[in-house]
């Protein structure tokens, strides 16, 4: 069975002194550097969304090992660190943004996480675009959707793609749920607006038997060395076996 590996990163740089509890949201840059290298080594082809999405419609034949890069909330380091390294790789990758948080910080951490990171405006996004990546819906607000209801989960999946087509100049086709927060009206919601895929963060290899709106990631954090992340690649959470249906 067709499996693809879907990569969940946040931020990308130098993080001395943070704090364990969040270090789900950065991975220092010279550890970036050798799990970039390491991808080739371990036979792993990078390949962008639409490509993986489409291989596992069964529409692409896709290379052996495929591999998929995200990247959450659009932070400014995305484009000062980390879209280098992936351009020297030839690596496609997808961003998600938060569309009513553009050029502002990740204000919703405030009081509750780590403190507020800048995140990219719109002439960084037209960038991060203009240089081959894929920008992605992460919500209008950040907020966690199986927690609202019904009229604010269809604003926040819905006006959220809308904002960003209308920035970006082109469709938006992949949606990321904030938290990996989802139920089956978010996932009716994205359906509804016309997103091609939906990521959470469920732990698992994505298959053709997964709902192409609730696909699995694996995320790489600050303790992630080559060794940790080889791990998470070949061995850890095999394919989930009961994926939602719509």
């Amino acid at each position: 069975m067709t499996q693809v590996q879907i990569l969940m990163y946040h931020r990308v740089g130098h993080f001395p002194g943070r704090v364990k509890a969040h270090g789900a949201l950065y991975c220092h840059l010279p550890r970036f550097r050798a799990q970039m290298r390491l991808f080739k080594v371990l036979g792993y082809s990078v390949v962008s969304l639409d490509d993986a999405a489409a291989g596992l419609r069964g529409e692409l034949a896709l290379p052996p090992r495929p591999l998929v890069l995200t990247f959450d909330d659009a932070y400014v380091d995305f484009l000062d660190n980390a879209a280098p390294v992936l351009k020297a790789h030839g690596y496609p990758a997808t961003v998600y943004a938060v569309s009513s948080l553009i050029g502002t910080t990740s204000s919703w951490d405030a009081g509750v996480g780590p403190e507020p990171a800048p995140l990219m405006n719109a002439a960084q996004l037209r960038e991060v675009q203009s240089l081959g990546f894929t920008i992605g819906s992460h919500s209008k607000s950040h907020l966690r959707l199986a927690q609202q209801d019904d009229a604010c989960i269809l604003a926040e999946v819905r006006d959220s793609k809308l904002a960003l087509e209308d920035l970006l100049g082109r469709r938006v086709d992949h949606f990321c749920y904030p938290y990996g927060s989802h139920d089956l009206r978010a996932v009716h919601a994205a359906a509804e607006a016309g997103y091609l895929t939906g990521t959470t963060c469920v732990r698992a290899a994505a298959t053709p038997a997964d709902d192409p709106l609730t696909l699995p990631r694996k995320a790489v954090s600050r303790g992630d060395d080559v060794f940790g992340v080889a791990w998470k690649l070949l061995t850890k959470n095999l394919p989930k076996v009961t994926p939602i249906r719509r």
